[in-house]
């Protein structure tokens, strides 16, 4: 019976992680959509532009502006949940410095086609993105800023172009650190995900700027510090006391330190 009762368990446990690694995609990106046609409404100018992917799907993004003659370009990788609906609302914060924003929607999310199914493919939209902004700003006016999940994507287009500027918020060791300490009991050669943010930053030839909340329950703060201790010479960790993963931008600590950094 004992034995018996052994085999239903890593039965049913070889099942869960069966499970576990075909639909890992929609737990690790919770996307809403928005109909191709919806109308956006920010009290700010922008442009809506286009990007396509190499298999022709075609990915939205907005190019947020400010009034006054920009000093270059935030590129903001957004978390893993919502649409532009919501994360444009962030856009002020850094139009009133004196910076236009560009943030698009992964596949999937808002009015983006196609599905996420691979993280070279995620790489791959996220250089086309830069490319075009490319063509719009000098890369040394460009700041490359990741959010949560976007953190890793951010460091990854870093280390493989030359922006003028990292900024990473709550950002993760690597995707695959952060399900050893949330899910121990899970396999990690399961995870197709990997966002190697401690690997990226090694080939990165810019000044990183790290922002992370000693609240954060999502992502915890030791990532941040773990990322500070490899590469002490290239990162700046800026710890923002009793900050959770949500609402970062509106930390005041957060914006008066930002306004330092893109005053000039």
């Amino acid at each position: 019976m004992l034995l018996k009762s052994l085999l239903v368990l890593a039965g049913i446990y070889v099942l869960l992680c069966a499970v576990l690694y075909f639909v890992q995609e929609r737990l690790i990106f919770i996307p809403r959509q928005t109909e191709a046609h919806h109308q956006y409404d920010f009290a700010q100018p922008f442009e809506e532009l286009s990007i396509t992917t190499a298999d022709g799907n075609k990915l939205h993004g907005i190019l947020f502006q400010t009034t006054a003659p920009a000093k270059g370009l935030i590129f903001y990788l957004h978390g893993n949940a919502g649409n532009l609906e919501n994360w444009g609302k962030l856009a002020p914060a850094y139009t009133e410095l004196g910076y236009d924003v560009f943030i698009f929607d992964y596949r999937g999310f808002g009015k983006s086609e196609g599905r996420i199914f691979s993280e070279k493919q995620i790489f791959d939209d996220n250089q086309r993105a830069y490319d075009l902004l490319k063509t719009r700003y000098p890369e040394d006016k460009i700041i490359v800023l990741g959010y949560s999940i976007g953190s890793g994507f951010a460091a990854k287009l870093a280390a493989t172009n030359m922006p003028k500027l990292l900024i990473l918020q709550t950002p993760y060791y690597s995707l695959t650190d952060l399900m050893i300490r949330k899910f121990p009991a899970i396999p990690t050669f399961l995870l197709k995900y990997q966002f190697r943010t401690d690997k990226f930053l090694k080939e990165c030839q810019m000044p990183i700027i790290i922002y992370h909340g000693t609240a954060d329950k999502v992502i915890y703060y030791g990532a941040a510090k773990k990322l500070q201790n490899d590469y002490p010479d290239k990162v700046t960790l800026i710890t923002l006391e009793g900050q959770g993963h949500n609402g970062i931008t509106d930390n005041p600590e957060y914006r008066a330190h930002l306004r330092q950094v893109l005053a000039p």
